[in-house]
């Protein structure tokens, strides 16, 4: 399956294989920010999934849809983390083995979370560099990579996000989604542009890391040289492919947010919205504090929280 093939249909077939394991995430109501901003922000908590994060959903999609040949040799994967635990815990259900290659910086609390759900974690270099290993590891291993977002089957997996979101948010009118290589606003953008196609959809990245702004100022994806940002879940060094095409046709906005910006969101989440979540999935609450958007005359504002895998060396900054 391409981008091209990937379908409302392919959304409603992936949730299908989701909602076996999976019930949707809250949906939570922001109330010091919609009181800020004067009108009703609504927070979809993908930070309570299990493993923390909204990953499992395209891990347990392309389990259920592999071969016995793709299982046969075991899963490897490139990950900061979220979708290491992800696919950890999705393997592990099937019992297939995965091997993860991290880069070093990588959060200690999710190298220990892949660790204990089964994975062998190797941290190597940056993120370039764990990328350049994890081909190695394919090629002598015989390894089947799963994508952590280049890949049709993670993408429909994550656009249950989608599905859920209009179902739980009528007058949606305006959504926030975070951008690291771009498959769970892919996703959502399959779902949204189909059955809503009125609501606004916003990617917010990192200027540290803006891998998405990059590939719409190239024409396609191209590799970041370096990437430097406090929400390490959203350092992909490229978008994807897939995914490339698929945010260019159906995003309304490409939003870049300061480390400042970061920063004060998470600060926001924590004190306020009373949510544990990482700074990765701060982006979206970052572009509303920094007065980026025109907001909507009517309608709700919803927000994807991502994540919430913070581990207390990590946390520590903001206490």
């Amino acid at each position: 399956m391409s981008h091209q093939h990937l379908t409302l249909d392919s959304l409603h077939r992936a949730r299908e294989h989701i909602q076996r394991t999976l019930a949707p995430s809250p949906v939570i109501d922001d109330i010091e920010l919609s009181r800020q901003l004067g009108c009703p922000v609504r927070l979809k908590a993908e930070l309570f999934q299990p493993t923390g994060s909204f990953k499992p959903r395209g891990s347990l999609n392309w389990l259920a849809t592999a071969s016995d040949a793709e299982l046969a040799a075991g899963l490897g994967a490139v990950s900061a983390g979220n979708h290491a635990l992800g696919l950890a815990w999705a393997a592990s259900e099937r019992g297939v083995p995965v091997t993860i290659v991290m880069p070093e910086n990588a959060s200690p609390y999710k190298v220990e979370g892949s660790r204990a759900l089964g994975a062998e974690v190797i941290l190597h270099g940056d993120i370039n560099d764990a990328w350049t290993h994890m081909h190695q590891l394919v090629a002598s291993r015989g390894l089947t990579l799963v994508h952590p977002y280049d890949d049709p089957r993670i993408i429909a997996g994550q656009g249950s996000v989608g599905l859920e979101i209009l179902e739980q948010i009528p007058h949606a009118a305006m959504l926030l989604c975070p951008i690291g290589g771009g498959g769970l606003i892919a996703g959502i953008a399959v779902a949204v542009k189909a059955l809503r196609p009125d609501i606004r959809l916003i990617g917010v990245e990192p200027t540290g890391a803006a891998s998405m702004q990059a590939a719409f100022d190239y024409g396609g994806p191209c590799r970041l040289g370096s990437v430097e940002t406090l929400a390490k879940s959203l350092g992909a060094a490229i978008v994807g492919e897939h995914t490339y095409p698929l945010v260019r046709r159906c995003v309304d906005a490409l939003i870049g947010v300061s480390e400042s910006a970061i920063d004060a969101a998470m600060r926001h989440l924590l004190f306020d919205a009373k949510l544990l979540a990482e700074p990765g999935a701060a982006v979206g609450i970052a572009a509303l504090l920094e007065g980026q958007l025109a907001l909507p005359q009517a309608g709700d504002i919803v927000v994807v929280v991502t994540g919430g895998n913070l581990g207390g060396d990590e946390l520590s900054r903001w206490c």
